[in-house]
């Protein structure tokens, strides 16, 4: 149906494109065939592409990692990982340079990059179906994550996302997230995203009080164990290393 409709619209003069214009947005993936191409074109690998190209924050990735890493995260070895949007997988391959879990999963709802990162780093994606983590049984998971997620959805989005990752945390466990805090959010910091070159649109960036992720996570049996603000667009985004009491 798709090639017919592209057929009577060339004959009127028009096109169907995907668009290479990722504007962030819950409604705007990364494209994925025009991502590897131009990320083959310019010699990177596909992350590098991203953080230094699309996103003009070259190393940020692997300065997030980092901070992980210095904060004990991968330490313990965690055996089972759970990875929320890892999209092209630059967060998830360089998790998985740093521990060997028995399994990884993921929960990506654009099936190009789901199936690459099945494909090239042998991840189990799990079928995606709303916000919740419903292929995941209760305290299963050693490390939840979730980079550059929840500041493209909605505040009730982000939120029930939220009870499934502690659902699915086993005793002694981490979740790791990111979130566009108060801390992130200084006058001069909103007068760049609204006037200044920032690309936000809609839903993007979302923010999230700070002091509502702790609160609610105290009650989930998670308590926080750092924070440090990292990289995004023209500003910084919050990410916050939770422990569920053992």
């Amino acid at each position: 149906m798709k090639s017919g409709v592209r057929r009577l619209l060339r004959r009127a003069g028009f096109d169907i494109v995907r668009s290479t214009n990722n504007r962030g947005g819950v409604d705007d993936f990364i494209p994925f065939e025009a991502t590897m191409r131009a990320a083959r074109a310019a010699g990177l690998s596909v992350g590098d592409y991203i953080d230094e190209v699309m996103n003009g924050t070259p190393g940020a990735t692997e300065s997030t990692i980092g901070e992980l890493r210095a904060l004990g995260v991968f330490e313990a070895g965690p055996d089972a990982v759970l990875e929320i949007g890892p999209g092209s997988g630059r967060y998830l391959e360089k998790t998985l340079k740093e521990c060997a879990p028995g399994r990884y999963e993921i929960y990506e709802t654009a099936a190009p990059w789901a199936e690459y990162l099945v494909e090239t780093f042998g991840v189990v994606a799990r079928p995606t179906e709303g916000f919740a983590l419903a292929a995941t049984p209760d305290g299963s998971i050693d490390l939840v994550l979730a980079h550059k997620v929840f500041n493209t959805l909605t505040f009730l989005g982000t939120s029930r996302y939220f009870f499934e990752m502690a659902r699915v945390t086993r005793p002694g466990g981490r979740i790791v997230f990111d979130v566009m805090t108060e801390t992130c959010l200084e006058p001069d910091t909103m007068r760049a995203w609204a006037t200044q070159g920032g690309t936000g649109h809609d839903s993007y960036p979302a923010a999230m009080p700070r002091r509502t992720c702790v609160d609610l996570f105290a009650t989930l049996g998670c308590t926080l164990e750092a924070g440090f603000l990292a990289p995004m667009g023209v500003a910084s985004t919050e990410v916050l290393v939770f422990a569920k009491t053992a």
